[in-house]
């Protein structure tokens, strides 16, 4: 028996049926539909040459508004405002320390903001965060896993966790196993397993409730270019049912390539958001990045580095 689909459907589409239209003798030819007008970017983002909106992205289902964090004396996230569309493969962007890690940490419920607000599907994550984690998963860049467990384990445990019943989380988890590639570590212990394989069965168990919402942040480190490449087609199957995928990476070309929708943000900023056509315009995202972030900075003052030791 073939293997069900990795990930069900967090929506289900209906078909709308084209009904017959009679033809009127005198009627005037349609007239032709008008532009749509650019997405509108945030306030405090650099606007960037703008792009036709489609009414698949009509739909927001994460927005962020005066999202801010303190350490200390250090702001890492300053009032960031972003709203992400529906159905949208979103990636974040930045340096390191620039607070994308922060961000999506308040985002998902982790760490708690100073001030501001973030809502998916309308819910208020902090005010009613049982309602809202129903709708998220997921992948936190420091793994803290129940690596005692084995990974047959650790996917039954965080499906019933969600609330799924025994019959689901077992056939669920096999789909999962299949679609990942870890059928030969699924009953092994996780603490040994190695940092691409932990990767794997962590966005597994992030899967396995049939979130609307994925957040990943750096899903891919450490893991090996096959692999990749087929979690990049799950997250793409699971973008077209409906669902949304937010991640942060420092791969340039990957984002570009995977996503539609991309943010830069530099020192807890919000340099650019929107399309990726948007942001990026005539150059490269990584082009685009690096103007953003302050421009290349020239290697002087390395001359010793020039003449070897030996």
């Amino acid at each position: 028996m073939a293997p069900s689909p990795a990930v069900e459907s967090p929506t289900t589409q209906s078909a709308t049926a084209k009904a017959p239209v009679k033809a009127e003798p005198t009627a005037e030819p349609p007239a032709k539909p008008e532009k749509a007008e650019p997405v509108e970017q945030s306030p405090r983002a650099e606007k960037a040459p703008a792009a036709k909106s489609s009414p698949q992205f009509s739909q927001i289902v994460l927005s962020m508004t005066g999202l801010s964090k303190r350490f200390g004396d250090k702001v890492a996230v300053d009032a960031i405002d972003l709203s992400v569309p529906t159905g949208s493969f979103y990636g974040i962007v930045g340096p390191n320390g620039a607070g994308k890690t922060t961000t999506l940490s308040m985002v998902t419920g982790l760490l708690r903001p100073d001030s501001g607000t973030v809502t998916v599907h309308g819910i208020d994550v902090w005010k009613e965060p049982e309602r809202a984690k129903r709708s998220i998963g997921v992948l936190p860049d420091a793994l803290k896993l129940f690596d005692r467990l084995t990974g047959a384990q650790l996917l039954y445990y965080s499906g019933v966790l969600r609330g799924l019943d025994r019959d689901t989380v077992v056939k669920r988890s096999a789909d999962l196993v299949t679609a990942f590639g870890i059928d030969d570590a699924v009953n092994r212990l996780v603490t040994d397993y190695s940092a691409g394989m932990t990767k794997k069965i962590a966005l597994a168990a992030a899967m396995i409730h049939s979130p609307r919402l994925l957040v990943l942040d750096e899903p891919f480190e450490s893991v090996d270019p096959v692999s990749a490449a087929n979690l990049i087609e799950i997250l793409q199957r699971y973008v077209e049912s409906g669902g949304t995928v937010v991640l942060s990476s420092h791969g340039m070309d990957f984002i570009q390539r995977v996503c539609d929708h991309v943010a830069v943000i530099v020192g807890g900023h919000v340099l650019a958001s929107g399309t990726m056509d948007e942001v990026r315009g005539e150059q490269t995202l990584e082009d685009r990045f690096v103007e953003l972030a302050g421009g290349r900075k020239a290697a002087e003052g390395m001359e010793w580095l020039h003449s070897f030791s030996d």
